[in-house]
């Protein structure tokens, strides 16, 4: 109730000092502090945020080591700093590297660290100092298989030198010796790996070829630190394992109070580097079973911000004596691109092989039938009502993750490959109802000499206590028959209790998921490499497509050529342009083939008091949850500001970094 107080105080005195002739933006209420708008009247900014996430996407780990899901290190970025973060536009900035740079075309990167920073406890306790030595132990910890097992290697493994060697090293190990290995001069580690400490606040890595993009790298957590004092002080697996209780942070924030599908509280850390950064007192996430629960929370005062529901939206928009009318705000595309992934190795709930679905999905024109025939505008609409249009998505690569010499995004010469024509503002670009009848009857025919039985039955699992969930996959199953056929395919909608990896995803029941890949560095190869044929550093590959238990010689040889053309083009390491257009060419071959279908972007509605145009967007990485440099009003923002944030003429100016 002090919050709601505290806000009606704050709207009265808006009141007051918009009747008394203050200077507004004409937006119907006062912009947040900082706007950078020249207003000589401005709303009060929070000083505590309450925001939200849904229950089906609660934390799994806070290792900051051990996870590579969003939903973890949306939170982790708050509570440990890595060496470079972003600003509002995406840029590189520094965090707790204040220098870095390549004198050879990104063979060899040197990172200077700012002293001072410390690690504290929860309840901001010092507990020893953050140095280069914390970046050796954080990395031998990822590299070590019986530290971490495998978590976080892809990019280290593929990047450092001798870094995939140490890893198959220490697998040849037993647990007790792989676990007593150490970062002390004269260790197997830097006898091996290209990682190096010359004292003690300057790092160098040395990469397998010349990586200009190894800085971007450098925002991720797979490069983060961790305190061997640590380590030393609780043990290896309660490290792995560890939570509020016994975790040490060196970043932004606290956690001091963590109840499990309730609410995180994050507390501003007196000890941060950046004194002079705009940070909130605390951080409040709410845990909310549906944006529908979270619309009333939103109401009652309790939230600053919500997404909107389908019908809220539409509600709300179609009304335009709703209070909240002249308060809809279209928000930014995140990071993510959505993919439809299929599973190549299904399982029945018994676990025996689903032969059925396996016949089926590796058969391409199946495959393609869904690509070509599947209209998901109603499915997009779902996510934004009002301009559905918008969350298509006809590439595999996030858009604005790189761009080619002329200035053309990467993922244009990916559709100009794919021959995908301009929108007409209706359709999908990429529906073509006659080729998907025709690619129907092809499957249908060559499936059925196989022995598949048509419809071919397909799982499609959602959280059970997740309502929007179930409604978007109701609104997903009524398009795979409307567009495709019951005679063809049927989608079964099921359900799982607490954790979708554990009830469906490792049992492998699953006969597709939509999942969103976000850019961990700046280039195609961390989008193409997930899905690479044989590769034990390809996410989904190893962890949802099952594509190498799949015993169907076409498709085998398909992902085959695939692998190589990434494989090819990751090669190229001294012509950008000649990079970006063979990652193009396996990417269109990939989406030709319909390995994986592109889904959509996240593009909502949503009511809000914060200034999303201040706060940290990069297309790659893990800081653009990181509550630090956030523009906010205590009044919310209104179309009409939000439509000058994006137009540049009000946009806020974030806090220094």
């Amino acid at each position: 109730m002090k919050k709601r107080t505290a806000k009606i105080t704050a709207l009265m005195l808006a009141s007051m000092m918009a009747l008394a002739g203050c200077g507004g933006n004409g937006g119907g209420s006062n912009s947040g502090s900082n706007s950078g708008s020249g207003d000589s009247a401005k709303a009060e900014a929070l000083t505590d945020l309450y925001t939200w996430e849904t229950q089906a996407r609660e934390v799994e780990s806070l290792n900051v080591l051990n996870t590579q899901m969003a939903t973890d290190l949306n939170v982790l970025t708050n509570l440990v700093e890595g060496l470079l973060s972003n600003d509002k536009d995406g840029k590189l900035i520094p965090a707790l590297a204040e220098e870095w740079g390549s004198d050879d075309n990104g063979l060899t990167w040197t990172f200077k660290l700012r002293e001072g920073v410390k690690w504290v406890d929860k309840n901001g306790e010092e507990k020893a100092d953050c140095n280069a030595q914390d970046f050796l132990t954080g990395l031998e910890f990822i590299l070590n298989y019986h530290k971490n097992g495998g978590a976080n290697i892809s990019m280290p493994g593929e990047m450092i030198v001798g870094a995939q060697e140490y890893y198959e090293y220490t697998k040849t190990l037993t647990e007790e010796d792989g676990r007593n290995l150490t970062t002390d001069a004269g260790s197997k580690f830097l006898e091996m790996v290209g990682i190096e400490a010359p004292d003690d606040y300057t790092v160098v890595y040395h990469c397998t070829s010349e990586m200009p993009y190894f800085e971007t790298v450098a925002t991720y957590n797979c490069l983060y630190p961790a305190s061997q004092a640590l380590i030393d002080e609780i043990g290896i697996d309660a490290f792995v394992a560890c939570d509020d209780s016994n975790m040490w942070f060196n970043g932004a924030y606290l956690l001091t109070n963590y109840i499990q599908g309730n609410e995180k509280v994050l507390t501003k850390n007196e000890s941060y580097w950046d004194t002079e950064s705009q940070r909130f007192d605390t951080v409040t996430i709410k845990m909310i079973e549906s944006l529908d629960t979270g619309f009333q929370l939103y109401q009652a005062g309790d939230l600053d911000r919500i997404d909107l529901s389908e019908s809220n939206l539409t509600t709300i928009y179609n009304d335009e004596n709703n209070e909240y009318n002249d308060q809809l705000v279209e928000k930014r595309p995140d990071k993510f691109s959505y993919q439809m992934h299929f599973n190549y190795s299904k399982m029945n709930e018994d676990g025996t092989p689903d032969e059925n679905w396996n016949k089926a999905i590796a058969n391409t024109a199946f495959r393609q039938a869904i690509y070509y025939g599947l209209n998901l505008k109603p499915y997009l609409a779902r996510t934004n009502a009002i301009n559905p249009l918008s969350c298509e998505n006809n590439a595999y690569t996030m858009m604005g993750l790189v761009y080619m010499s002329d200035g053309r995004d990467y993922i244009d010469v990916v559709e100009e490959k794919l021959g995908l024509g301009e929108s007409d503002g209706e359709t999908p670009r990429r529906v073509d109802a006659d080729k998907a009848a025709e690619l129907k009857a092809q499957a249908m025919e060559e499936l059925s000499a196989q022995g598949v039985t048509f419809p071919v039955e397909a799982d499609y699992y959602i959280a059970a206590n997740n309502q929007t969930s179930i409604d978007s996959a109701k609104v997903l199953q009524q398009a795979f028959s409307d567009c495709l056929g019951d005679d063809f395919i049927k989608l079964n909608i099921g359900t799982y209790v607490t954790n979708g990896t554990a009830e469906v995803i490792d049992p492998q029941l699953h006969s597709f998921v939509v999942n969103g890949w976000g850019a961990d560095y700046g280039d195609p190869q961390n989008f193409l490499g997930q899905e690479t044929y044989g590769e034990d550093s390809a996410y989904y590959s190893m962890n949802y497509s099952n594509i190498n238990d799949a015993t169907d010689e076409t498709l085998i040889n398909t992902y085959k050529e695939f692998t190589d053309l990434v494989n090819t083009a990751k090669a190229i390491t001294d012509d950008n342009d000649a990079r970006y257009e063979a990652y193009a060419e396996a990417e269109s071959y990939m989406i030709e083939n319909a390995l994986v279908i592109p889904c959509n972007y996240n593009i909502s509605w949503q009511l809000t008091h914060v200034n999303d145009y201040t706060v940290k967007n990069a297309p790659y990485g893990i800081q653009n949850y990181k509550y630090v440099g956030w523009e906010t009003s205590v009044d919310a923002y209104t179309t009409e500001q939000y439509q000058s944030f994006a137009s540049g003429s009000g946009n806020g100016a974030s806090a220094a970094e």
